[in-house]
């Protein structure tokens, strides 16, 4: 099978480094502009998470398919961290816990991030069970949603942040029932 993991296209948030996860912003121009110039194969279904920035991207790059939302696939809730970027951070004791530690702290009044991660790739799995025999699935989510998938099932490991990717590029993957191999980044 044939999996493809498409990033959402750049919002305003994007350009400005912000952590955004809950927030439910929108593409900005530019980030569209980006995302009408990609060739990304055609899939015989297609996933996006609920949040606007993925929807705009799935009508963007899949124009005459129709996509099933999957809530499982929202980007993680930053919590206080939402909507600022590092610089407005920077001074917070917290923040530099948290930088420290790898990124794996809980974000205040957040989202756990191993409950995250448990959360899409927990999404992924009920994907592929339900649709096991469909030859290409494409996936419209966010970066940490596409770096948890891949830091459960790709080979060879890699952790996490490794697996960062930017707006509007991710990976075209083979599945053979337990793994992920990366074909080609995008």
């Amino acid at each position: 099978m044939r999996i493809i993991f498409i990033r959402h296209g750049m919002t305003a948030g994007n350009i400005e480094k912000r952590y955004i996860g809950s927030t439910d912003e929108p593409l900005c121009s530019e980030g569209q502009d980006k995302l009408r110039s990609l060739d990304i194969p055609k899939c015989d279904v297609v996933f996006c998470s609920p949040m606007k920035r993925c929807i705009q991207t799935a009508e963007i790059i899949f124009p005459s398919q129709k996509f099933e939302i999957e809530a499982g696939f929202r980007e993680c809730d930053f919590g206080n961290f939402e909507g600022r970027n590092y610089m407005e951070l920077s001074g917070e004791p917290y923040y530099q816990k948290w930088i420290e530690s790898g990124g794996s702290l809980p974000f205040p009044n957040g989202e756990d991030p191993l409950a995250f991660k448990d959360r899409c790739t927990a999404a992924f799995e009920g994907v592929i069970a339900v649709h096991r025999d469909t030859p290409s699935i494409g996936f419209v989510v966010h970066g940490g949603t596409i770096m948890s998938i891949l830091e459960k099932y790709a080979v060879p490991y890699r952790e996490y942040y490794d697996w960062h990717c930017e707006n509007g590029h991710g990976y075209i993957c083979s599945w053979n029932g337990s793994e992920l191999n990366i074909m080609e980044k995008i």
